[in-house]
């Protein structure tokens, strides 16, 4: 597929995710971008969304701060849906136009902005917590994930709470810090809450977070887990190589796929792109998208 990409390999931020989510509704007009929530420090949390069918699927990126890559490779997924749509051909051997003729789709590219900020710019981002983020390793490269108040928003969600606010006592984990710490309670950040009403309020069959690195699949949280997860993540591998595996430690509670399951007892899935150290090298994008692009076309239509 011939076409002038707007999602170029580069270090993004809130603006330039803005300014793509602008220029892909303006090429793409079967595409709108809404907000659904804000951030701590009032950036707009968008939605970007497809379709009015009734199989509707949620994907989600850039929970944590040093992870952005993740938000380019859901934008250029996008992208090339949205230029499949616009031509009729097909994208990696789908009609895209019948595939996705009954879902509803709606992408998150950029979960945590403020935290993409902070590890992209450093802690002079964070406004009224910028001293409080220098102190806990703002400006560090390679340490920032959490939001603006310290919290990590993958921790943040009420699945297993209580082990997991054991486990971070027991590793020294007790307040805000750059990774880690789940927050004062369950759903305390506007980010998190925003994931969370976007999914009381949309019926999604299945949702996927896009995470950095490690080419895994998570599928299981608890007695809850729908049975067809694992058959689904299996299917996601298959098409990617990435290996189907279960998080451990701190990983193992709090997180968005964790909630979804426990709370909605529908399918969800942590996809881990990519290897290497985080944040993942801008030159490694084409690589990782490109041995990704199928699992993540897979993950939307399964």
């Amino acid at each position: 597929m011939c076409v002038a990409y707007l999602t170029q390999p580069q270090a993004i931020d809130y603006g330039t995710v803005s300014q793509l989510l602008n220029s892909l509704c303006a090429r793409y007009p079967f595409f709108s971008a809404v907000p659904i929530g804000c951030s701590v420090l009032g950036r707009s949390v968008y939605g970007l969304t497809f379709g009015k069918g009734e199989e509707r699927v949620l994907m989600a990126a850039a929970f944590h701060g040093q992870e952005w890559l993740t938000a380019l490779i859901c934008l250029r997924l996008c992208e090339e849906i949205g230029e499949a749509l616009r031509t009729g051909l097909p994208l990696s051997g789908w009609n895209l136009r019948r595939a996705l003729r009954d879902r509803q789709i709606v992408w998150v590219p950029l979960v945590n902005p403020d935290g993409v900020e902070i590890a992209v710019h450093g802690s002079e981002t964070a406004g009224d917590y910028a001293e409080s983020v220098r102190r806990s390793g703002g400006d560090v490269h390679g340490q920032w994930q959490a939001n603006a108040r310290g919290v990590d928003i993958n921790h943040n969600f009420n699945a297993g709470w209580n082990e997991l606010q054991q486990a971070e006592r027991e590793k020294g984990i007790i307040g805000p810090c750059a990774r880690q710490w789940g927050g004062p309670y369950p759903m305390s950040e506007p980010e998190t809450e925003a994931l969370v009403n976007l999914c009381n309020s949309v019926p999604f069959r299945h949702v996927v977070a896009l995470h950095s690195q490690g080419e895994e699949i998570y599928w299981h949280y608890g007695e809850h887990t729908p049975p067809a997860s694992r058959l689904m993540a299996s299917v996601m591998a298959a098409v990617s190589g990435y290996t189907v595996a279960a998080p451990s430690g701190l990983a193992a509670h709090g997180g968005f796929k964790d909630w979804f399951i426990e709370t909605h007892r529908k399918p969800g899935f942590t996809v881990e792109l990519g290897k290497g150290t985080n944040p993942l090298p801008v030159t490694a994008f084409d690589s990782i998208y490109q041995k990704a692009r199928d699992l993540l076309i897979v993950a939307l239509l399964i």
